[in-house]
């Protein structure tokens, strides 16, 4: 296995996105999952799949929602993942991480739930620059992970109306500059037909359907 490092220290990150993988609950119950030091959702998984995960692994998880989850109401339970963190346009320092997160789907239906035109992403988007402004003149970087339950436009998205790609990610991954962007949504259940991983300037663009144990090349 390789590790994600930052400032010196060994991490690794489970991510999920999509699909209930039922060999997770084998591999998480018998200790496959041991030394993952953070959980990052990318949408569309039942919440209870989420907290199963952090209950059996005991380490921070962060998510955003897709769209076919529920509308995020705080006082409502059902509309979270319990033990989780949702960071739908929140900007957050996790064990020296700097995440961002922006959940949700390009619009396909007038009522969808969490569903957004390309201008609305737009308008989200921008939500989180002042914050990353601000990290990047206390930090010297703006952005280590966004966790998107998108593609950025054109990169790992479809055709389909349902399954278009934000433009909007595109500009913030080439002013935040983040290591990595991850996201779900689309389901390449054949890999070599399509890669799942894409190296956009310094930013490495990841479909971590439905999981995947981030990698990091560099030493």
């Amino acid at each position: 296995m390789s590790f994600l490092r930052q400032n010196g220290v060994d991490m690794k990150i489970l991510a999920v996105s999509d699909q209930v993988v039922e060999r997770i609950y084998t591999l998480a119950s018998s200790g496959y999952f041991n030394d993952v030091d953070m959980i990052l959702g990318c949408g569309d998984l039942p919440y209870t799949y989420l907290e199963y995960l952090v209950t059996i692994l005991n380490v921070p998880m962060f998510y955003v929602p897709g769209n076919h989850d529920p509308e995020f109401i705080w006082d409502h339970a059902a509309t979270r993942a319990e033990g989780g963190i949702n960071i739908d346009r929140e900007v957050i320092c996790a064990k020296d991480l700097i995440l961002a997160g922006l959940g949700g789907s390009i619009r396909y239906r007038p009522d969808g739930v969490n569903q957004y035109t390309q201008n609305e992403m737009y308008w989200r988007m921008f939500r989180l620059i002042p914050r990353l402004i601000r990290n990047r003149w206390k930090y010297g970087r703006a952005l280590d992970v966004l966790v998107t339950h998108s593609p950025p436009y054109g990169i790992h998205d479809e055709n389909s109306q349902a399954h278009q790609g934000f433009r909007a990610l595109n500009w913030l991954i080439n002013w935040a500059k983040p290591r990595y962007h991850l996201h779900g949504h689309t389901h390449f259940f054949r890999r070599n037909l399509k890669p799942s991983s894409t190296s956009i300037g310094s930013t490495q663009v990841i479909n971590v359907f439905p999981y995947r144990l981030i990698e990091d090349k560099n030493e």
